[in-house]
């Protein structure tokens, strides 16, 4: 699928920064894809996360912002549907969450960001650069 330009936001969508399981390929793709919602850009935070391989089955990324020893990290954003948002982010698991991520162009978005006391059992994945850099689609 390639890249679409983003819709005039005008209340009706959002966008959604997703950054491991849910991205293009990976087996929660089909749930951004029930929602309505569609891949419009890679893209990547500003330096200011850690990514951590959570011990959850599966293994899920938590992408949380920190003051110190911040990296970029790689993500897709998706549009979706503003009516859809809810059911979908229902769907997602602690410690995980949606917030706003802020990218490497200043812009804040919704996205996965993760709640910080999970890092504690986790193992930092910050060097891999994204969660494409640790666990590679095949």
């Amino acid at each position: 699928m390639d890249a679409l330009s983003p819709l005039v936001f005008n209340g009706e969508t959002l966008l959604v920064a997703v950054c491991g399981l849910h991205m293009r390929g990976y087996p929660l793709e089909k749930q951004l894809l029930a929602h309505d919602a569609r891949f419009i850009r890679e893209d990547e935070t500003a330096p200011v996360y850690r990514l951590y391989l959570l011990p959850t089955t599966p293994a899920k990324p938590g992408l949380i912002r920190t003051s110190q020893n911040g990296s970029s990290i790689s993500l897709e954003v998706w549009e979706m549907p503003v009516k859809n948002f809810g059911s979908f982010t229902a769907l997602i698991p602690a410690p995980l969450g949606i917030g706003k991520v802020l990218l490497k162009s200043g812009e804040e978005i919704c996205g996965f960001i993760c709640e910080g006391y999970a890092s504690e059992s986790a193992e930092d994945i910050t060097s891999f650069g994204g969660w494409k850099g640790r666990f590679p689609l095949r």
